[in-house]
């Protein structure tokens, strides 16, 4: 179905290949994983499925892409449509009508379908990706995961061969991926669609696929079963950092594999209790807050505080509530009840200057806050504004993400390069109180780790409090002190992390799931009752 013939692309001023001499087959009905570092090339790999790279992007494209019988070097994205869907990292950004089911019909419309066709196969998406109350919604009011359950049904209504899929899970939460991913499975093996995503969570994704296609970031790359190339790359979930941790004989891609194989460690070894962390002063507080959106009531009564130092997690289903509380909590939202203090004073009392020097906050879509034309132009206004050394900004980004460069247009980084921008750009304001919106979006375990001892160090060297919406269990079973849970705008779970990740099967990290019923969320937490991780 597809066909790579000693592949090599580079981009318009750059110095590298982003991808070099690359040669593979993916068959119809196969589902393959596109695995590397954020900013490796994954995206640009995806686009060369469907033409848009060179086509629309430019670059110098050397060797043969063959997609169904057809050369993309010689067929245009539009005269592919119908063979090759694709859902990008930014749903938004491709949407072009203001309804969901009017979304649905525009490209079914655009080529003349029978309207008897299009009901059928909008019934068919709808409910495929479980939009069906949302179908007359603006899609403006739904949430980052909404929309990028729309941006795949509406890549589903034009029935392709291929489905290309860049990060399709990373806005949604652990049961809506659960859903997404099965119907991925289901499209492979009854339909024969043939299925090519890039994803950084593999803890998600590593089950349902056959294969893995590695992009080593220099333009070397290699392709293979699951298990072959997780041996030779850091980039791998939990499970497998716990087998290697604790020198398992095999490395289990599965829970059950693993759990199969730590059944003697579970039974041996002593519970150690994690550090508890004690919060500090109270910096921020939410009490009763009710918001509405039009006659939609988006939170219902829901009290939150934050304290200097510690670090909370605000978790919950796609529409749970989560960004609308975080708009609150910033001055984005007014509620239509309540009351929002900061230190001492009502939030809607401070200055919008003074909120945005005291509140750092990064939204689900970082770009949106960026407008000049180059990271290292970004860095130096940031430098600038907070009255801090000439190129501390620029600085600060690369010990997150090293290989990002300062001559790039932030419009033409990947989204965890924009994400790691952004916080760069925002932490560089020292503020008191930090609140991020799927932080992790785009970004690899690589530099989710910088990510994480980031947060850690502002929380407890700093003082800054920290509260991250996020559907990365992961990272919140690692990095968060207090774990909060959203349902329907109602605040339904509050206290340690430990307790509430536990008392959530759906939303247990891996580790948990491998090591239940013992208290462990991390790998850490294991290797700790082992006693081989000093504290």
């Amino acid at each position: 179905m597809i066909t790579f013939s000693r592949v090599s692309l580079i981009y318009p001023h750059s110095t590298t290949t982003v991808i070099e001499d690359l040669s593979f087959e993916i068959s119809e009905g196969e589902m393959v994983l596109v695995m590397g570092h954020t900013g490796s090339g994954k995206s640009s790999l995806l686009r060369l499925i469907n033409g848009l790279v060179p086509h629309h992007t430019g670059g110098i494209l050397g060797g043969e892409i063959i997609v169904d019988g057809k050369s993309t070097r010689t067929t245009k994205p539009g005269e592919l449509a119908g063979i090759v869907g694709i859902v990008g990292q930014n749903p938004l950004a491709t949407f072009v009508t203001d309804i969901v089911e009017d979304e649905l019909a525009f490209g079914m419309e655009s080529l003349n379908f029978p309207p008897d066709v299009m009901r059928k196969r909008i019934e068919e998406a709808l409910d495929q990706v479980g939009l069906v109350p949302l179908r007359q919604r603006s899609i403006a009011t739904l949430s980052g995961g909404e929309q990028q359950r729309l941006a795949i049904a509406s890549a589903l209504v034009m029935h392709p061969k291929v489905l290309v899929l860049d990060e399709p899970t990373s806005a949604l939460d652990p049961i809506a991926s659960e859903e997404i991913l099965a119907i991925l499975h289901r499209l492979v093996h009854d339909l024969s669609v043939t299925v090519v995503l890039a994803e950084h969570r593999l803890e998600r994704v590593i089950g349902y696929v056959d294969r893995i296609l590695l992009i080593e970031g220099d333009g070397a790359s290699s392709i293979g079963e699951p298990s072959e190339i997780l041996k030779k790359t850091d980039l791998v979930p939990p499970i497998v950092r716990l087998s290697r941790a604790l020198s398992l004989e095999e490395i289990g891609t599965s829970t059950r594999e693993v759990r199969k194989l730590t059944e003697d460690i579970r039974r041996d070894l002593n519970d150690i209790p994690r550090p508890v962390f004690k919060a500090g002063e109270l910096s921020l507080s939410l009490t009763d807050i009710v918001a509405k959106y039009g006659e939609k009531e988006a939170l219902s009564s829901v009290t939150l505080e934050l304290h200097s130092g510690e670090i909370t997690a605000l978790m919950g289903r796609n529409g749970a509530g989560k960004s609308s509380l975080i708009k609150c909590a910033v001055g984005l939202l007014s509620p239509a009840s309540g009351s929002i203090v900061l230190g001492e004073r009502q939030l809607d009392e401070i200055a919008q200057k003074e909120r945005s020097r005291l509140i750092g906050y990064i939204p689900q879509e970082p770009g949106d806050l960026l407008y000049l034309s180059s990271v290292a132009e970004e860095c130096a206004r940031a430098d600038r504004d907070n009255a801090i050394a000439h190129g501390a900004t620029l600085a600060s980004l690369h010990q997150m993400l090293p290989t990002i460069s300062p001559q790039s247009h932030p419009r033409d980084l990947s989204e965890g390069e924009r994400l790691s921008l952004v916080l760069a750009i925002v932490l560089a304001g020292s503020p008191q109180i930090l609140i991020l919106d799927e932080p992790t979006r785009g970004l690899d375990y690589e530099a989710k780790n910088r990510l994480m001892a980031l947060l850690h160090r502002r929380a407890r060297i700093d003082g800054t409090s920290v509260l991250m919406a996020t559907h990365d269990v992961e990272i919140v079973a690692e990095v968060a002190d207090r774990t909060i849970f959203l349902a329907e705008g109602e605040k339904v779970a509050d206290g340690p992390t430990l307790d509430v990740l536990l008392a959530s099967p759906a939303f247990a990290p891996q580790v948990a799931k491998v090591m239940s019923p013992r208290p462990w969320l991390t790998v850490g937490d294991v290797l700790r009752s082992q006693g081989s991780l000093e504290e």
